[in-house]
């Protein structure tokens, strides 16, 4: 009797693991619209004219990786002097002090992890308004050390309103899925520069090739290393937020989760009048 619950404990653990793994209906609905996400920004990405499209979102990607090397240099006792971004979709992070080996591969790396954790956070509506307000955070730090930089002003003045725009529309539900397009923006364009800079152009000035100067060995194979982490942490993303959001969407809309319910004040105060 006793080996006989032991097995049925175990059955049970083995096919309580395999359905917290196995996407929800709602769940494979956001993997779909991700992956649309991603074939439709590789499509945009090389086309002519339409590439325009992405450019805000190139400039806000870039910024995320300039905020993740003043974050690290910070964190290692670097004094950051200013954070730029330019219209040719590059940028600078100009700092004094800090560890070099770990604030060089910060770029690219923490980018990843951003876009990864937007990734698990646009599984639940919750989950995306904390994000947005983190990146809100985030955005303050970066317009403080991007103060002197009129485009990084522009471009983050605007996507705070489109988050704040998305989070009243159709209670909050447009919010979830632009923190999944960004985020996977994010990773894909942390994929892509680095095969476009190391693997395929094989440029000479990049965090790579500063990298490979301090640590040694030639840069291609540290931008390898770095690709294969970041889509390490794209595909983390996605399991992170199967395995931690299984609330239906229904429901969660029905917790009305720092919902400000502006458009309904809005209306009220409209039919009033």
């Amino acid at each position: 009797m006793p080996l006989l619950l032991l097995r049925q404990a175990a059955a049970s653990s083995s096919s309580s693991g395999q359905s917290r793994i196995d996407p929800t209906k709602d769940q494979r609905t956001t993997i779909i619209v991700a992956c649309v996400y991603a074939v439709a920004i590789i499509i945009l990405w090389n086309i002519p004219i339409l590439n325009y499209i992405l450019y805000p979102f190139k400039l806000l990607t870039v910024g995320f990786h300039e905020f993740s090397h003043a974050a690290v240099g910070l964190c290692t006792g670097a004094r950051i002097e200013s954070i730029t971004l330019e219209p040719n979709e590059g940028g600078a992070t100009r700092m004094r002090g800090g560890i070099p080996w770990l604030t060089l591969p910060a770029g690219y790396l923490g980018s990843s992890v951003i876009g990864a954790a937007l990734i698990a956070c646009g599984f639940d509506e919750r989950a995306s308004k904390v994000a947005s307000i983190v990146v809100g955070v985030f955005f303050l730090f970066t317009l403080w050390w991007a103060r002197r930089d009129w485009l990084t002003w522009v471009l983050i003045l605007a996507m705070i309103g489109l988050f704040v725009l998305f989070w009243l529309v159709a209670s909050s539900v447009a919010l979830r899925y632009f923190v999944l397009f960004i985020g996977v923006m994010n990773c894909l364009y942390s994929v892509w520069d680095i095969c476009d800079d190391l693997i395929f152009r094989k440029v000479n000035e990049s965090d790579a090739s500063a990298f490979s100067k301090v640590v040694g060995g030639p840069p291609q194979f540290w931008g390898v290393i770095w690709l294969l982490i970041s889509i390490a942490f794209f595909g983390a993303g996605i399991v992170v937020g199967i395995l931690a959001f299984k609330t239906p969407v229904a429901q969660q809309q029905a917790d009305n989760f720092l919902d400000v319910n502006l458009r309904r004040r809005f209306f009220l105060g409209y039919s009033r009048i």
